[in-house]
């Protein structure tokens, strides 16, 4: 990554890769990188700065406020909807996250990591400023806590959503995940915290909360699912009612977390605020309904904790469901995700989701592990067949839920992205039998 200098002759960039280096470059030292200082200086590099200085090169520090979002499940539907109210109350606003960078409601980076390098990020950044941008709101990975790909980046406000049972393949153990996690929680600056999520640990100065069950800084203290959501949140001796077109319980806290991020961050009065949350409609791929008659919803539940709170939020209806899981992931929550299914659904078809190096029948069979056989339940490897199977399944009145993949638009076989899209699969066959009709 590569990022132009004005006024800073006689450098003319900055960069993080020490073979961009020359005369005229910056280099970005990171954790990543930092092995790279000598091929810089080999490169014809004289000066070598950090993350944090970098920022106050580009004139960043001072000049947006960024939101900062972790927990396992939460986050790109949290940060969408933060993105979203600012926009909707006159503010300009970048997001950075799963599903790329936007600025003031135009896409300028397509899907990568949910938090890419610093020196990605830090030109996201720039590009913000330069669109007039007072706010910067992006998701906040374990993995990015770990390798220090949030370096030096000044947050005006760190939010966390939940933990749970996820990249135990990268962490080992879900101790080890929480301790990463309340790190990003450790310093004094503004903090907004899940009142409900006991495991966090955080630094009380500057800190306030939210939740449903707990006595928290905004607190839900009535609320209705029908339809979407309806409810009413208390601060302090003052309630205030909202509504959203999102469907589940999870997408309550959601919600509930960018309305008290907008309030604590000054932007507009509550009310305000409340009237704004009507006008998000959700994000790609995150209990997005595919089709009404019949309904068929896709999201990107693929943790035990995250099926659990999409089964949850439509256990009054009777449901079909498809999933599998990931390959080269964390292989204890496979059983535990069929147990999941299997305690919610009526009709259950196990697939691949996205094997990567792994056998997906193996991935199956470990997921089987923890299901009874019987007679709604089928196994159907190929994920196209799989849909077909469930949506001739699915009676009249029930629901089919397709999860894992969300709005992926490809599947990851033997280091190869296949093109598939679980939204277009139901679309064409939908519409394929009509033709036949």
């Amino acid at each position: 990554m590569k990022i132009d200098l004005k006024n800073h002759a006689p450098f003319l960039h900055v960069t993080d890769n020490s073979n961009e280096c020359d005369a005229s470059s910056i280099f970005v030292s990171t954790k990543l990188n930092a092995t790279y200082e000598q091929s810089a200086r080999d490169h014809g590099c004289t000066k070598i700065i950090s993350p944090k200085e970098c920022l106050d090169v580009l004139a960043i520090t001072n000049a947006i406020k960024i939101i900062g979002i972790t927990g396992t499940n939460g986050k790109t539907t949290t940060a969408a909807a933060i993105y979203s109210i600012l926009l909707d109350l006159g503010k300009k606003a970048g997001l950075q996250g799963t599903r790329g960078c936007f600025i003031n409601d135009h896409r300028i980076e397509d899907k990568s990591l949910t938090t890419p390098p610093v020196l990605q990020t830090i030109h996201n950044l720039k590009l913000a400023v330069e669109a007039g941008c007072e706010y910067f709101v992006m998701e906040v990975s374990s993995h990015a806590i770990v390798q220090n790909r949030i370096d030096g980046l000044p947050f005006a406000l760190k939010i966390l959503t939940n933990i749970t049972q996820d990249h135990l393949d990268f962490h080992k153990t879900i101790d080890e995940y929480i301790a990463v996690k309340s790190c990003f929680f450790e310093d004094e600056s503004l903090k907004l915290i899940n009142k409900d999520e006991s495991k966090i640990r955080f630094n009380r100065t500057n800190a306030m909360s939210y939740g449903i069950e707990h006595p928290a800084t905004y607190k839900i203290l009535a609320y209705s699912l029908k339809e979407g959501i309806s409810a009413a949140v208390a601060k302090i001796d003052k309630v205030y009612d909202f509504e959203s077109p999102l469907h589940g319980f999870f997408n309550l806290y959601n919600i509930l977390a960018a309305i008290s991020a907008v309030d604590m961050l000054g932007v507009a009065p509550m009310e305000a605020i409340c009237e704004a949350v009507e006008h998000f409609g959700g994000v790609e791929g995150r209990m997005e309904v595919v089709s009404n008659d019949p309904l068929v919803i896709v999201d990107f539940a693929h943790t035990p904790d995250g099926m659990e709170k999409v089964l949850d939020s439509m256990k009054e209806r009777d449901l079909v469901v498809v999933f599998g899981a990931g390959g080269d992931r964390d292989r204890t929550k496979r059983p535990k995700m069929g147990a999941m299914a299997e305690r919610y659904a009526k009709k259950i078809v196990v697939t691949s989701d996205n094997p990567r190096s792994e056998d997906p029948q193996s991935i199956i069979t470990e997921i089987l592990t923890g299901m009874h056989p019987k007679e709604h339940l089928h196994v159907e490897v190929d994920r196209h067949k799989a849909i077909e199977k469930a949506l001739k399944l699915q009676g009249k009145n029930e629901v089919l839920l397709i999860l894992g993949k969300g709005d992926e638009t490809y599947q990851e076989i033997q280091g190869q992205k296949y093109p598939f899209d679980d939204r277009e699969v139901v679309r064409e066959l939908i519409a394929q039998w009509a033709k036949q009709k």
